[in-house]
């Protein structure tokens, strides 16, 4: 048996693979933690059914994640038995890790992953391998909660699914339905234009990789899933939501603030799709959902952090003039901003298309929130004229709630045709 070693990525993670890269149209990656009862099993069924069934050629890889029992002997025992298993060792914990590695070290046409346990039944995977193999669609996922699968298991799974998801659609404008089903798939040319982009290495690597595409404009394929519960599932919940949502603030603040690179990513898909004749406009740019609720969380997103930047500010500058003139230059800052922000990530409106118009509107919301939170300070230090700054701020940020209300109705009426 050959091994050879490479490193993954720079944080030093050593792995070793039992062959060189084949090249095939499908390499099917599993993941696996702690895996030596249910690994052999679950290989060997996969691959008599891909072996029967699919169409194409392919490859199964075994992603050993930093397993502390046998797996890492069984996976190599199965890489010697069937010719289509390959092992990958890493000596670091993390799904998204493990994808990574193997998806950037594959010269596979359309490289995917799916669970160990094989909860996802095995029919759906021609149906999600199909569309990429004939350059229909970029990405392609399972999805539990799409009219048309079927799913076995229990409430509190189930409500914790639709919840992180609806969240999604909410705070990142995501319009696909399902972003931890763990079966998916997406052309390889695809993964290493977005793979670089993506952070997180552990269970947000999902959600992260499909958010990218979609604001990329790639076409996301959804096959609607038969998929059982596994009851030994070792996935901690409460870690995996905390994960979760810091992984939506980190993304939704990198996109607001211009740090993620994805307009560069759009723009080589255009490149290649415009020297490609036969797929004319197969790339455009994702563009946040029109919805009322949407819209509403992030425009509250938007909203916590200037109203976390305008009482930084107003603190700063009230220890240089007095309060008026303080909540004045704060508000004037933080809602011009604010106007911009909301303009780009609220109403999904970009370029210089009735931009004057726009932040005159915010001005105008502006100056209604400076009436009333002016009003507001006046009124309290007419009653008491020298409150304790903990009551000046709380008044502040019950005025601002009000103004805050007031801009969103004004800019949503001012954008809704452009956006």
């Amino acid at each position: 048996m050959t091994e050879f070693a490479y490193d993954v990525d720079r944080t030093a993670v050593t792995t070793r693979r039992q062959l060189s890269p084949v090249q095939t149209a499908v390499e099917l990656v599993i993941p696996v933690y702690n895996e030596e009862i249910d690994l052999a099993p679950s290989v060997i069924r996969l691959d008599d059914y891909l072996r029967d069934q699919l169409p194409y050629d392919y490859c199964i890889t075994i992603a050993d994640n930093a397993s502390t029992d046998g797996t890492w002997t069984v996976a190599r025992q199965l890489a010697d038995r069937l010719p289509n298993v390959r092992v990958l060792h890493l000596d670091q914990k993390g799904r998204g890790r493990a994808l990574k590695a193997a998806w950037s070290q594959s010269v596979a046409d359309v490289v995917g992953y799916m669970d160990v346990d094989l909860s996802t039944d095995l029919r759906a995977v021609l149906p999600l391998l199909a569309p990429l193999i004939s350059n229909h669609s970029d990405v392609a996922i399972g999805s539990r909660l799409s009219r048309g699968s079927r799913v076995i298991r229990g409430p509190k799974r189930e409500f914790i699914s639709r919840s992180y998801n609806l969240l999604l659609r909410g705070s990142l404008s995501a319009s696909f339905s399902d972003a931890q089903c763990g079966f998916k798939a997406i052309r390889r040319e695809v993964a290493e234009q977005l793979l670089p982009l993506v952070e997180d290495n552990n269970w947000f690597f999902d959600t992260e990789l499909l958010v990218l595409a979609e604001r990329a404009g790639l076409r996301i394929h959804e096959v609607p899933v038969d998929w059982t519960d596994d009851p030994d599932s070792r996935v901690d919940i409460v870690s995996t939501a905390s994960e979760d949502l810091r992984g939506i603030v980190r993304l939704g603040k990198g996109f607001l603030l211009g740090r993620i690179p994805i307009s560069r990513v759009r723009d080589e898909f255009v490149r290649r799709s415009t020297a490609d004749a036969s797929a004319p406009g197969r790339w455009r740019m994702q563009q946040p959902s029109g919805g009322l609720l949407g819209q509403l969380i992030r425009f509250g997103f938007v909203g916590v952090f200037s109203t976390v930047a305008y009482l930084v500010l107003y603190v700063i500058l009230r220890t240089l003039v007095d309060a008026q003139a303080a909540n004045l230059v704060a508000l004037l800052a933080t809602a011009i901003a604010n106007t911009a922000a909301n303009r780009r990530m609220t109403f999904g409106v970009r370029g210089s298309q009735m931009l004057i118009k726009h932040h005159a509107g915010g001005l105008i919301a502006f100056g209604i929130g400076l009436a009333l939170t002016s009003g507001s300070l006046g009124l309290l230090h007419h009653y008491q004229p020298t409150p304790a700054r903990g009551v000046e701020l709380t008044v502040l940020v019950i005025a601002n709630a009000v103004s805050t209300l007031i801009r969103f109705l004004t800019l949503r009426g001012l954008m809704k045709d452009v956006s």
